[in-house]
């Protein structure tokens, strides 16, 4: 069993970040879905960053930090697209995290990352909030350090294509996905990854 934060995107924990938590939990993991909103979702980007914007990215970040506190050194984090954002803030505080993974989008790769960190990033093929040079710029950030960085990226399809209550949703691209995330996770726990 391995102990696994899901940071949740812009529009608030809904249940896309639930269910990925739920799909993990059934595979053996403990699963920790910090609510960094208290509560409050939004249906659009343009109404999600403005929530962002009213809550505070300093509360957002506090209640991150928070939320891990008294989990085990190694707990793996996962950031969903505005959770990218939230990793990159909590992760030089933990640098014995057992891996990361970033869905639709990358954020910053923080200075001091360990060498071999397993890292895995999943994003749309182009994507507006993941431009392919922001992607190469990271790959090349997470060469530079040392980091074992693996890049998915899915042509052709819409920012949060794992969104089944999205209008971008695609089922197949969102399985592969979580079945790469799932296995990612799996050999992290083994320390293989």
């Amino acid at each position: 069993m391995s102990d696994i934060v899901v940071f949740h995107s812009v529009l608030g924990l809904r249940p896309v970040e639930l269910g990925l938590a739920g799909r993990l939990r059934a595979a053996g993991h403990r699963v920790t879905t910090p609510d960094l909103y208290a509560g409050r979702t939004a249906s659009t980007l343009e109404e999600g960053f403005a929530l962002k914007d009213a809550v505070g990215w300093e509360t957002i970040t506090d209640r991150a930090l928070h939320a891990v506190r008294d989990l085990p050194a190694e707990t793996a984090l996962i950031g969903v697209s505005m959770g990218a954002g939230v990793v990159g803030t909590v992760l030089p505080h933990r640098p014995g995290t057992a891996g990361v993974v970033l869905v639709h989008a990358v954020g910053a790769l923080p200075a001091g990352v360990r060498a071999g960190l397993p890292v895995q990033v999943h994003v749309a093929d182009p994507d507006p909030i993941a431009p392919p040079a922001q992607v190469a710029a990271w790959r090349a950030a997470a060469e530079r350090v040392g980091a074992e960085a693996r890049v998915f990226a899915y042509p052709g399809l819409g920012h949060f294509y794992t969104d089944a209550d999205g209008p971008e949703y695609d089922a197949a691209a969102a399985a592969l996905t979580w079945d790469r995330v799932e296995e990612f996770l799996s050999r992290s726990r083994r320390g293989s990854a």
